[in-house]
């Protein structure tokens, strides 16, 4: 197969093209490579990569319909074979930040959604996987969320831009046939995470004796998936479906309390924590049900927690002389 991997230098899509090319895959990947967070870690997770036979990188962004376009029809010009599908993992992602820049978000989230569709449809793509967010489940959502469960609620202009390219998937999987997945992530953390989201913070914190930030009082809980577990996942959705949302969690809800408890174990030092008011771009707690998982999938996340934040907290370690001054938050 021929698979173009959009935000390929990004935290899940770099490990997605990791499998795939280890799966002995030809994978085309693109990635503006902005400065949303420390290029740094986006170059280091595509070092690797570049240094494959297999893999070929274009630096575009897909919100640019005429650069993003030359893709597929570079694609098309030579001897390699047509696009079999397309793993749109290219966005904007961060909940707060998007109250701050909403237009960022739409541009990307949502625009470059539409921009890939529409090259699908022109290109002849039968497969699509379109990475989605737990955000888009409300704060009022019964758990565990279930796909079927109402998102007409966003909180953030985030989930908001990722709930509209879900609704756009769906339109073109109704217009013309495309076999689409749509994948709801849940709190996905591991090795060169982003320096935005909270594990990443806190490793950093602990291991340089800086404070910790808690907004809330710490009984917050997340479904904290491995990224590894989350790329398989994806993998997986790349088969034909027809039309499907699908939840990839780990279906084990842990509060912030007790993840920052375990970075201080595996470190063996304790946090500087001081507590601040609840976000209300925030929802209280994220739980996925992942029975559809199973069923058209095969799939179960197979990296506990703990295990997880190990590893998590070993990569940290071992890039320390550089990971310690990436800026967080």
């Amino acid at each position: 197969m021929t698979i173009l991997v959009t935000g390929c230098a990004g935290f899940i899509a770099s490990n997605v093209c990791r499998l795939l090319l280890d799966d002995g895959e030809y994978v085309v990947g693109v990635d503006n490579l902005n400065d949303a967070y420390d290029v740094r870690v986006k170059h280091w997770r595509m070092t690797p990569l570049t240094a494959h036979a297999n893999f070929r990188f274009y630096q575009r962004d897909i919100s640019d319909l005429g650069g993003i376009k030359s893709v597929f029809v570079n694609q098309k010009r030579g001897e390699d074979a047509p696009f079999t599908s397309v793993i749109n993992l290219g966005a904007r992602a961060g909940i707060r930040y998007s109250v701050q820049d909403p237009w960022v978000y739409l541009q990307a989230n949502t625009l470059g959604t539409l921009n890939l569709l529409e090259l699908c449809k022109d290109f002849g793509v039968k497969k699509f996987v379109l990475a989605s967010t737990s955000s888009v489940y409300g704060d009022d959502t019964p758990q565990p969320f279930k796909e079927d469960s109402n998102t007409s609620r966003p909180l953030s202009p985030y989930a908001a831009s990722k709930k509209a390219a879900e609704e756009l998937v769906y339109t073109y999987h109704h217009l013309y046939g495309l076999d689409a997945t749509v994948l709801r992530y849940f709190t996905v953390y591991g090795p060169a995470g982003r320096p935005d989201m909270s594990i990443f913070i806190f490793s950093q914190a602990i291991a340089e004796g800086k404070t910790i930030t808690v907004f809330g009082d710490g009984q917050q809980q997340r479904d904290f998936t491995f990224v590894e577990d989350i790329a398989r996942g994806t993998i997986a959705a790349a088969r034909p479906l027809g039309y499907e949302v699908i939840n990839l969690g780990n279906d084990r809800p842990v509060k912030v309390a007790e993840v920052i408890s375990m970075l201080e174990d595996c470190m063996e030092k304790k946090a500087v924590i001081e507590y601040g008011p609840e976000n209300p771009t925030d929802v209280r707690s994220t739980w996925a049900s992942i029975e559809r998982a199973e069923v058209l999938l095969g799939w179960r996340p197979q990296v506990s927690i703990e295990e997880g934040i190990r590893r998590t907290v070993d990569w940290y370690m071992e890039n320390r002389h550089w990971a310690k001054d990436i800026k967080t938050g």
